[in-house]
């Protein structure tokens, strides 16, 4: 029998789990501090919340199967639809502006790469009744204090910005119908990927003329926000958002993070406006998260919809980071105040008591429960798991009413009452 996990899922063993519970620490605490709150939702889904969005590399991806009842089931490959679902049953009575955060278990059967895995946990952090750029900003706000939380500074990681809607204008302008928006963006946003002319020959084959493709592929392009501006119509483009955005980036203290690139379009095909990446500056990884505007969200779920945006942020790329900047840190065990030691077999009954005792005062009690060790063991043991005291029950001690208590800092040792243990 193969014990090793599926290809592209990972087991958590208790060193691992440790490094973890840290970065999902994190992930939950520097939500909270913004005032966002966790929700969560069933791994499994129903296949058509997914397969709505025909055309993303995600359909492709899903897990699915059939449950003995003959529904379709997916596992969750993403959390945005899930969250969609719950604010559509909430209706009318849900309170806006809505702050929510989740940490899911997702899955994708895709290519596995560094920082791409089949399953992973993703923070996902989504604002809903908030028009403008004020909320996009508040999100990257909540982003870099993450990264500064973890030791990583602006000069490490670039978060690129753009809106979705200067691809749509540009398009737009030549005359392309809005059915091809969609499969445009997801080319354009392979452009980092794979090379300009494959791109080029890809956005042809939807039947654009090559001379429109080619200036859909030099305004997109463009390393200014003002040389864009003055290719495409300010409003319909959505220029002014990106300057709020940048402005309102300087009074977060935020601003040194971030980089326009009217190349970014995001890949999922909800969204409708400004939209994030962010990046290792020395580009040797992946996208670390990514998110933006989906206004029109809801309607896709058969809703009715109010202004939102989001991002989701995977566990994966940002471990590979933390490795290359050394980052990583080495968390100590779970805490261990006090461990139980009965010298003899006719004292066990005793020690779980005592140890019952610790731990309805609110202790983390190890009670030894292997037979036959020596006292010199239980002293190693102690150590070992990192405990603050020993408590040793001892027949000569134990027929006064006390136990032997040893400070393991101090290597202390004295006798205490039985009613007197705390």
């Amino acid at each position: 029998m193969n014990t090793s996990p599926p290809r592209g899922t990972r087991d958590f063993f208790p060193e691992d789990m440790r490094l973890q519970s840290w970065l999902l620490g994190h992930f939950r605490e520097s939500a909270r501090i913004f005032g966002f709150e966790e929700y969560d939702t069933p791994v499994v889904e129903s296949e058509e919340l997914y397969v709505r969005k025909q055309g993303e590399e995600i359909v492709d991806q899903l897990y699915t199967f059939e449950d003995k009842s003959g529904r379709r089931l997916a596992l969750r490959p993403e959390m945005t639809p899930s969250l969609a679902r719950l604010v559509i049953q909430r209706g009318s009575a849900i309170a806006l502006p809505l702050k929510w955060f989740s940490i899911p278990q997702c899955w994708r059967y895709e290519r596995m790469s560094r920082g791409r895995r089949r399953e992973h946990y993703q923070w996902n952090v989504d604002i809903f009744g908030v028009e403008g750029p004020a909320a996009e900003i508040e999100l990257i706000a909540v982003l870099t204090t993450f990264f500064g939380r973890v030791g990583i500074a602006s000069e490490d990681v670039i978060i690129r910005v753009s809106s979705r809607r200067i691809l749509e204008a540009v398009l737009a302008d030549a005359g392309v119908s809005e059915e091809l928006y969609v499969p445009v963006c997801l080319l354009v946003d392979k452009l980092e990927k794979i090379p300009r002319e494959e791109v080029e020959s890809q956005v042809r084959e939807l039947g654009i003329d090559p001379e429109i493709v080619g200036r859909i592929i030099d305004v997109v392009s463009l390393d200014s926000l003002e040389a864009v501006a003055s290719e495409v119509d300010e409003e319909r483009a959505g220029i002014a958002d990106v300057r709020e955005l940048f402005a309102l980036a300087k009074s977060y203290g935020v601003a040194d993070w971030l980089r326009f690139d009217p190349s970014l379009v995001r890949g999922l095909a909800y969204y409708t406006g400004l939209v994030f990446e962010a990046f290792d500056r020395g580009g040797d990884l992946r996208a670390i998260c990514g998110g933006g505007r989906y206004d029109r969200l809801l309607s896709n779920f058969g809703g009715k919809d109010i202004p939102a945006c989001g991002f989701g942020f995977g566990d994966a790329v940002i471990v590979e980071l933390l490795k290359d900047k050394q980052l990583i840190p080495d968390p100590a065990p779970d805490h261990v105040d006090d461990v139980v030691f009965a010298f003899s077999e006719e004292l066990r009954s005793h020690a779980m008591a005592v140890a019952a005792r610790l731990r309805a005062g609110g202790r983390a009690v190890d009670l030894v429960l292997e037979r036959g060790k020596r006292m010199k063991w239980a002293f190693r043991h102690a150590d070992n798991v990192g405990a603050a005291r020993l408590m040793l029950l001892a027949p000569d001690e134990w027929e006064r009413g006390a136990v032997r208590v040893c400070d393991l800092e101090s290597g202390q040792e004295k006798e205490v009452a039985l009613d007197a243990i705390t």
